[in-house]
């Protein structure tokens, strides 16, 4: 076998070798499953084959807000054929909690119960319809016990789950008591369900001394994996978790699809069988936490045209029953309480309240949305009182000027795109003129009002907990010159996997079909992070570009070594590697490599630099940029109805070199819509005894296709590299554009403020829904009467 093969002459590269390569970075790429996609062919877990002898689970749910249990019986459900087993937090072997950051989530209820909807039981049967049946015939005995099941009732009580959090500047107070103008206010911020297509599911194969072999749908294997080796009693090295690709997930499979995986593991721990859990949609619903709904009071002072003088802005989450990932979640939210403005004298304070619900927990923004809502209602009654325009009101308190670029956490802003953004949109989307355009038809129709809204986006990317901002990535080349590419990320149908490709596309310069991304596993790469804060390809991508370039360099180093040449004389191009004069396909180098006893596989491995917060202190530098953008909504609304439409929008957004244009637009486009939604149609409901009465599509609505603005322009911001050095001088464009959906609320408080000429803001809470606007237009009228 020779240990030099012979090049390849340079006609026959050109023949062979030098195809179109338009997937490398900064190229528009198909996501690399949407052919399985739209055709039906992407297997999700509960499309594989099933295991033999695999048992279904159905959990048995509490119908008490808080309680005691008193009796449970199951008798009846070993009556109910193919039932096999019937667990409960004595079969527990290993530790009963699986709090992600603190103690506080059992498994199953033990004594008391928390919220309606918490796991008591769980049924095991040889079919999903028998657990079913088996779980409808458990009888549990509660006794009641009071329920704290409203937010401001928490906070009156001082019911934490932990401990408030005060981010301060210079001298609130002072600055307040000074001010030519005063506004107060409060108003209440919706929850919202993650409602993804794939629901929780998890599906467990016991095996030899131990091990667990688990699939699940979930956006942080390394957290399912510890805590189902904590559930079981084992080290996790004998638990293996697998995850190729989710039907979404949103912050919903953060921390709780961890659950699902234990209660399947456990199951198939007691009986030796393999184990499955699928939740239901109501179950699903039922159980699993939300987007925090929030309570917000606000205290502000402000110039004669509008500049902020004073700001006092109290942030009250409703955390639920646990603290989950409150804590984090509520910081965020503070830290994005002055969204895109300069807030000067300023004192955020957040409030984790602690009620009799199903414990909340991360959702697309991660809090930092709520926090955004909150300043841009600040926005908006202050142009109201003043009677200007929202927009100069948002332009003159944007981040920029002298003095004018550090946050209220003592964040120097680095690169401030506020005005540009918010310049360009207002000038593409002709906002002057459709604000004139507007008001002419205001003033000339009674009964159908628009109304018109530009709000900005700046948004932090990075873990607000330090230590998750670090990512791996394996790589192994084949001899033939094809790759397998693993990493700590977790595909959920925004396209990571293909952007870390054509990350080592680039760095090989190789096609992309070359590259096989495999189902992230803990077996290959090992204390991942969760794929959520915005941070997938930022982190995964640039693990995956270190291991390439180390594969690189070995490669470099063998044919330095074989031709006797300088490193500037090997180049790497479009699938060929040319050294001196001599032309090599990809291939032959691995092959070479191969013949030559060199190393073919190479882990990377990158954190995050220079990031820090000092939480006691409440300053310090937690993002390593941010990301900007804006947004532009029309709406149109009928003031005898309160129903609306969404008549057109402008975004600019900020991705920094783009890894890929076309992902990036269906990033901004569907988290705009989401974010929409959230602020619109999606309403969440309880009874007073705790129960979730909106818990399927028929009462929970999701925006839909005819929810879409009539006439949609999306652009990225273009010239403006990241400044901070990440992959490709890239950004992060999985959240930021879910609040670029603000616009749209915004623009609706407008048409209903047109009402009132425009002099009294209307201060609706969110979601604004067809009868919260009614009312908004009802109140100002009523208000118009008595003046």
């Amino acid at each position: 076998m020779s240990a030099k093969p012979p090049a390849i002459s340079e006609t026959m590269l050109k023949a062979q070798f030098l195809e179109q390569l338009n997937g490398r970075v900064g190229k528009s790429r198909v996501h690399e499953s949407a052919g399985r996609h739209v055709s039906g062919a992407a297997e999700y877990i509960d499309d594989k084959t099933p295991l033999t002898g695999m048992l279904h689970l159905c959990p048995v749910l509490s119908d008490c807000a808080h309680g005691r249990i008193i009796h449970i019986d199951t008798t009846a459900c070993f009556q109910v054929p193919g039932v096999v087993r019937v667990l409960s937090w004595q079969d527990v072997p290993g530790e009963l909690d699986i709090g992600p950051l603190a103690p506080g989530d059992p498994l199953f209820a033990k004594e008391t119960v928390e919220y309606h909807g918490q796991v008591v039981l769980m049924i095991a049967a040889e079919t999903p319809e028998a657990a079913r049946a088996g779980a409808l015939a458990a009888k549990i005995t509660i006794e009641p016990l009071d329920a704290v099941l409203d937010v401001e009732q928490a906070l009156a009580k001082l019911h934490f789950v932990e401990q408030p959090h005060v981010q301060q500047r210079g001298d609130a107070d002072a600055a307040l008591a000074a001010a030519p103008h005063r506004l107060q206010g409060q108003f209440h911020i919706g929850g919202q369900e993650h409602f993804y297509l794939e629901g929780q599911v998890a599906m467990a194969l016991p095996g030899e001394d131990g091990a667990m072999q688990i699939w699940s749908s979930t956006q942080h294997p390394t957290e399912v994996q510890k805590l189902v080796s904590s559930v079981l009693g084992v080290t996790q090295s004998k638990v293996t978790v697998d995850v190729r690709r989710m039907g979404g997930g949103f912050g919903g499979k953060e921390t709780q699809a961890a659950g699902i995986a234990c209660h399947a593991a456990l199951a198939a721990r007691v009986t030796g069988r393999p184990a499955k859990l699928r939740l239901a949609r109501r179950d699903d619903m039922r159980i699993t936490g939300k987007r925090h709904p929030f309570f917000v009071r606000f205290d502000v002072g402000f110039t004669d045209d509008g500049m902020l003088h004073g700001v006092v802005i109290d942030l009250a989450a409703n955390c639920g029953y646990s603290l989950d990932l409150s804590g984090s979640i509520c910081d965020r939210a503070m830290f994005h309480a002055d969204n895109a403005y300069y807030l000067g004298d300023a004192r955020v304070t957040g409030y984790r309240c602690r009620t009799n619900l199903a414990s909340n927990t991360a959702f697309r923004g991660f809090g930092g949305p709520q926090g955004m809502v909150a300043i841009e209602q600040i926005m908006d009654a202050i142009a109201r009182q003043l009677s200007l325009d929202p927009l100069h009101i948002r332009r003159i308190n944007a981040y920029g000027g002298e003095g004018r670029d550090v946050t209220h956490y003592h964040q120097p802003i680095k690169q401030n795109l506020a005005q540009t953004v918010i310049g360009q949109l207002a000038d593409s989307a002709r906002y002057a003129e459709r604000r004139a355009e507007i008001a002419r038809f205001n003033a000339q129709s009674p009964v159908l009002k628009r109304g018109l809204a530009l709000t900005p986006v700046k948004f932090g990317i990075s873990f607000t907990a330090s230590f998750l901002n670090q990512a791996g990535a394996l790589i192994l080349i084949y001899s033939d010159g094809t790759l397998q590419l693993n990493h700590g990320g977790t595909e959920m149908g925004q396209g990571l996997n293909t952007k870390v490709a054509q990350i080592v596309a680039n760095v090989l310069q190789i096609p992309l079909d070359a590259i096989q991304v495999t189902a992230t596993s803990t077996g290959k790469v090992p204390n991942t992070s969760p794929t959520a804060a915005s941070s997938g390809a930022d982190l995964n991508g640039k693990a995956a570009e270190i291991a390439a370039q180390t594969l690189k360099q070995r490669l470099v180093e063998m044919l330095c070594s074989l031709h006797q040449c300088p490193e500037d004389r090997v180049t790497f191009g479009n699938g060929v590697v040319q050294v001196n004069e001599r032309y090599f396909s990809f291939a032959d180098v691995a092959m070479l490599a191969w013949l030559n006893q060199v190393p073919l596989s190479a882990t990377g491995f990158y954190k995050v630099p220079g990031i820090h917060y000092d939480r006691q202190a409440g300053r310090g530098e937690p993002f390593y940029y941010f990301a900007w953008g804006a947004a532009c909504s029309e709406v149109i609304i009928d003031t005898l109805t309160g129903e609306y439409r969404l008549l057109r929008t402008d975004i600019l957004h900020d991705v920094g070199q783009s890894l890929n244009p076309a992902l990036d637009i269906g990033q901004i486009e569907g988290g705009f819509m989401q974010g929409a939604g959230w602020l619109t149609t999606e309403e969440l409901k309880w009874d007073n005894n705790g129960r979730l009465l909106t818990d399927g599509p028929m009462s929970y609505k999701i925006p839909a296709m005819s929810d879409m603005p009539e006439v949609f322009n999306v652009s990225l911001l273009e010239a403006h590299a990241n400044s901070a050095e990440t992959v490709y001088r890239s950004k992060a464009v999985g959240e930021p554009p879910f609040m670029l959906g603000i616009s749209v609320w915004c623009a609706l408080q407008d048409a209903v403020a047109s009402v009132a000429d425009y002099r009294r803001h209307p201060m609706l809470d969110a979601p604004a829904t067809p009868e919260r606007v009614l009312a908004g237009v009802t109140q100002l009228e009523a208000d118009d009467d008595e003046s």
